[in-house]
């Protein structure tokens, strides 16, 4: 079966609502659509690391039950495992105080084996981070030079905002590996100071790649391809968290191309249907995960959704 491996931090979310904490959940933007995919029955995997520590533990035996290869996961002894502090406000978006104690040798691992058209799920300031770009380029060289299909989410947080000069040129370098790139209109007015996603795609993305998903909280989703230049428009919905809602529509993205039996050679003249099947399936994976203080959606609704693949 064709495998999907993630490559982001993971961290231990406690999630406080009415400034009481409401639930304890393992997490990570990469990481949560990760395992929303092992509950759909998919082959994942992820390249991170954790702490050697009770909650690195507790993170561990989460990917185990969920069916996630931890074999790149790198523990390490001389730090502790990242920890989030996540304030929902009236809307039940997140604002974030992260906790880290990272140890000087980072991501020590072997790397998974890839083959062609095996899907990479990167994202967030993890895969532009200097202390980790030459370990985080090492494998997306072998991914490419393996013939893989990369997806590429920027979650680009406000927090490293004033980073956005310095880290340009990986950002683009990050954009040129990828097969599909997925952003916000927060992301891209955070990187670049730009809040118009025709705009951001014109200017900053399609030179590098000719493919971009653009989000917007609950407004319309954006969809920019050689086949097919679309809005998607987003159903209102009653939520407890937003937290996750982006991994996990990135997560149902990457289920619907699995579905479709979409490969990086086919992309170039994707189908319209297709695109439409794959935004939708990436909406509804988004929408499930807004009804929980999970991070991924349920493993009920994954029984329930999973198709024969």
């Amino acid at each position: 079966m064709r495998k999907i491996i993630g490559i982001g931090e993971t961290i231990l979310d406690i999630i406080f609502k009415n400034e009481q904490p409401t639930a304890a959940v393992p997490g990570g933007s990469v990481f949560n659509g990760i395992i929303s995919l092992g509950r759909l029955g998919l082959n994942v995997g992820m390249i991170t690391e954790t702490g050697n520590d009770k909650v690195g533990g507790i993170i561990k035996r989460f990917m185990k039950d969920n069916g996630v290869d931890d074999s790149a996961v790198c523990m390490y002894s001389d730090g502790r495992t990242a920890i989030s502090l996540a304030y929902l406000n009236d809307k039940n978006d997140a604002e974030y105080t992260f906790y880290k104690d990272y140890p000087k040798a980072r991501l020590d691992v072997e790397w998974p084996t890839i083959e062609k058209d095996d899907i990479i799920m990167m994202g967030s300031y993890f895969v532009l981070n200097p202390v980790l770009r030459d370990k985080t380029k090492e494998f997306l060289d072998y991914a490419r030079k393996q013939g893989a299909f990369i997806y590429y989410d920027i979650n680009f947080r406000s927090t490293h905002a004033n980073e956005a000069i310095k880290l340009y040129s990986t950002i683009l370098e990050n954009f040129e590996y990828a097969d599909i790139v997925r952003g916000s209109t927060e992301d891209f007015y955070n990187m670049f100071g730009i809040s118009d996603p025709e705009k951001a795609y014109r200017q900053e993305v399609s030179f590098y790649c000719k493919r971009m998903l653009c989000t917007d909280a609950d407004g319309d989703i954006r969809l920019f391809s050689p086949t097919a230049t679309k809005h998607y428009k987003v159903n209102k919905i009653e939520t407890v968290s937003t937290i996750g809602a982006g991994d996990n529509f990135n997560a149902g993205c990457v289920y619907g191309i699995v579905k479709n039996h979409v490969m990086r050679d086919d992309l170039d003249t994707l189908d319209e249907a297709i695109w439409d099947d794959i935004v939708r399936t990436g909406q509804d994976l988004a929408a499930q995960v807004c009804q929980s203080f999970n991070n991924s959606i349920s493993k009920q609704f994954a029984e329930q959704y999973k198709t024969n693949i």
